[in-house]
């Protein structure tokens, strides 16, 4: 009676402990952790919008999902195109658990007191001995090749903007590398001198550090 005893307690005890180990797996948890889906956040409409100054702008808005479910996203920054600038959004959406996403874009608004100004032609980088070239598209709007002025830089095309007076800035946006790949690029600290055909500024783009750049008309 006694062995038979505990063999049943024995039993009980093998049960009990299977049952703590017991691992059932939902939507929500894993075994004993807690799952959490990541939000995920993308643009609607382009990248870079240029506009003339008193347009209308009309915002594209962004899609923000939630383990594939619409969810609410933020939008940092305004865009006033009756102030020639540069506008840069960002767009974010955040889950339970405070993880987020991002997602940005960038607006020009190109000033009617530029109208009469043309860039474009062939600059010199003397550190180098490159040529970067600017093409115009549109009032304000040039297309650049080799905008960081490196040796290895001819074929990296973006947009560069005059957007106000002499103001010159490639607007935060996908350029595109030698190979055709798209790569994030912008400008800072930039200056235009026409009397000379001189400007500078830094590139600012994977493997170009933040050295001042300078360029002369040719």
């Amino acid at each position: 009676m006694k062995q038979i005893l505990s063999i049943v307690l024995l039993s009980a005890v093998f049960f009990t402990s299977c049952k703590k180990d017991e691992i059932n797996n939902t939507d929500e948890k894993v075994g004993h952790s807690r799952v959490t889906n990541f939000p995920e956040i993308s643009i609607k409409g382009d990248r870079l919008i240029i506009l003339n100054e008193g347009a209308t702008y009309t915002e594209p808005g962004a899609t923000a999902l939630i383990k594939g479910a619409a969810v609410q996203y933020q939008t940092n920054g305004t865009v006033n195109t009756a102030v020639p600038g540069v506008y840069n959004l960002t767009y974010s959406a955040q889950n339970a658990d405070g993880y987020s996403a991002s997602d940005w874009r960038t607006v020009v608004v190109i000033g009617n007191s530029v109208a009469a100004n043309d860039f474009s032609g062939n600059y010199n980088r003397a550190a180098t001995g490159t040529t970067t070239t600017w093409r115009k598209k549109a009032t304000g709007v040039y297309e650049i090749d080799n905008p960081g002025g490196a040796v290895t830089g001819y074929g990296l095309k973006a947009i560069v903007v005059n957007y106000q007076g002499n103001k010159i800035k490639i607007p935060r946006q996908l350029g595109v590398d030698p190979s055709g790949s798209p790569i994030e690029v912008s400008t800072g600290s930039e200056t235009y001198t026409p009397e000379t055909g001189t400007y500078s500024w830094i590139f600012l783009a994977p493997g170009y550090g933040t050295a001042s750049r300078t360029f002369v008309k040719q």
